[in-house]
């Protein structure tokens, strides 16, 4: 009789040993997973200025209700000038800051006097919804110290970004999250 227990007692050993294989293969399996997907994420989206054409899709396409691609102002470029593209419609012959004259639908960009004849343009990232508009016109008409970015505070960083695949000009690019930002000069950094 006892030896029939001991085979019993072996027997539920084998199966609580093959329990605790079977759970730790699925656990390692999900921690290989999740580790997987770590450093999928350690690459991030963001927009090449030198690809990006200012079309106005980064304020509509993205997932979130207000777009997670702001404005941001490369200030190591900047002119400072008195008439700013970026910040005045085109045509102005009075630089009135008034809401009626600038180029923001939104009124993000603000603009402050340094001393004759420069100027100080900063962004309320708060109010930016990301349209292009001041880029456009800095491009266009200035030395492009204005450029849109995806600002990762933001940024959901889904797998298949809907501003990615609506971009005409394919300036959406993954990048190393360790260097989140792209600059016009080339250089990557935190803006």
């Amino acid at each position: 009789m006892e030896e029939n227990k001991t085979k019993k007692i072996s027997r539920l050993e084998f199966l609580k040993n093959t329990g605790r294989g079977i759970f730790l293969a699925v656990l390692g399996a999900a921690g290989g997973a999740a580790l997987a997907r770590s450093k999928k994420s350690s690459a991030v989206w963001q927009i090449d200025p030198a690809k990006c054409t200012q079309c106005g899709r980064c304020a509509t396409e993205c997932v979130l209700r207000i777009s997670a691609v702001k404005c941001v102002h490369n200030f190591s470029i900047c002119g400072y000038c008195n008439l700013c593209f970026g910040f005045f419609q085109a045509g102005q012959r009075d630089l009135n800051s008034g809401g009626e004259n600038q180029l923001c639908p939104t009124g993000a960009i603000k603009r402050k006097f340094v001393e004759e004849p420069y100027y100080e343009y900063t962004i309320k990232e708060k109010l930016c919804v990301g349209c292009g508009k001041c880029v456009s016109g800095c491009t266009a008409f200035g030395n492009g110290s204005l450029q849109l970015q995806v600002r990762h505070d933001r940024c959901k960083n889904c797998n298949e970004c809907l501003i990615a695949s609506a971009c005409p000009a394919n300036a959406f690019v993954r990048i190393p999250a360790a260097s989140p930002y792209i600059t016009k000069e080339g250089n990557e950094n935190k803006l």
